[in-house]
């Protein structure tokens, strides 16, 4: 129940329930920041879009359970269907694409572009992965950047690679410091370093 709050807009089933003194939030659809209390400026569309969000303020969130466990996480961008929906402390990433960042939780700072892109992502932070499939495996790995479909698509810890284009190392498991550019460049290395 808004009890100071202002320039509040809610709607749909519980939508914005819980918030009291918080303002210029917008939340469109059922449940949508309803455990919200004090967070300012976020924007939530869809069923269970930033859902438990409490005191986190400059999310966005569009899409079906979208940012849905997010409490205390700031400034994310997240669009497309359950995108960095278990995020909870993250702050500072954009996901555009279904399931785009969607295991991520604790981990800040990536950019994910494409469905599934870094979508097994929990706390590898700084990644940049723009494409379907790309960097989806990737756990716990940080500064990778991958660009064009299924580029980096089974790395898991591997750390501070570059690859861009469709299928560049593709098959890399743990590799670092690695740099492939070009079409299925380096398609099949797992675990070299430095190439």
């Amino acid at each position: 129940a808004i009890s100071t709050g202002s320039n509040n807009n809610f709607f749909g089933a519980l939508a914005g329930k819980s918030t009291t003194t918080a303002d210029y939030n917008c939340a469109f659809g059922q449940e949508a920041l309803e455990a919200n209390t004090t967070g300012t400026a976020n924007v939530a569309i869809g069923f269970r879009a930033l859902e438990a969000n409490t005191t986190a303020s400059y999310n966005t969130s569009v899409g079906y359970m979208a940012l849905k466990v997010n409490t205390t996480g700031a400034e994310n961008c997240a669009f497309g269907f359950e995108t960095l929906d278990a995020n909870s402390t993250g702050s500072n990433n954009t996901a555009y694409g279904s399931n785009a960042l969607t295991a991520n939780t604790t981990a800040s700072n990536n950019t994910a572009v494409g469905k599934s892109a870094l979508a097994a992502n929990t706390t590898g932070e700084n990644n940049v992965a723009i494409g379907r499939n790309t960097l989806t495996a990737n756990t716990t790995a940080s500064q990778n950047t991958a660009v064009g479909n299924y580029a980096l698509d089974t790395c898991t810890t591997g750390h501070e690679n570059v690859a861009i284009g469709y299928y560049a190392m593709k098959d890399c498991t743990t590799a670092d410091y690695c740099t492939a550019v070009g079409e299925q460049c380096m398609e099949s290395i797992t675990t070299g370093t430095r190439n």
